[in-house]
């Protein structure tokens, strides 16, 4: 699995790049892989404010169902249109093509809460 240590993560497996006063967000490697093949993405609407931790969409595999999260507060200001057509991305590419929305952050010390990829590994259980 990879961890870029230019990003940083959440304990609920997103990743968040940061660009000046925006963030592109997706889910890990890690995450990708315990939800196997991804069929499906709901996206947020662009404009829509969500605070840190809501639920900004949801991720259905073959497996599950589950939400993604947004580590910081902010305002959707564009979405991957491309994963209404090619949810497999995230499988592929969690990290380029299988980005999920880009926000402008609101707080922008609310980053400094997030983890660095070497953090992060140390949460995920052991590979066997």
């Amino acid at each position: 699995m990879k961890f870029p240590e230019d990003l940083l993560y959440s304990e609920t497996h997103e990743w968040v790049r940061e660009e000046g006063d925006r963030i592109t967000l997706g889910i890990t490697d890690y995450a990708q892989k315990e939800l196997r093949d991804i069929v499906y993405v709901e996206l947020p609407e662009i404009g829509a404010e969500f605070k840190k931790g809501d639920s900004i969409g949801v991720v259905e595999s073959v497996k599950t169902v589950t939400d993604v999260f947004t580590p910081v507060s902010g305002r959707v200001i564009k979405r991957n249109e491309e994963l209404k057509d090619h949810p497999e991305y995230i499988n592929t590419d969690p990290y380029g093509k299988g980005w999920i929305i880009q926000m402008e952050i609101r707080q922008k010390e609310e980053l400094k809460e997030l983890l660095t990829a070497q953090a992060y590994q140390g949460l995920l259980p052991e590979e066997e």
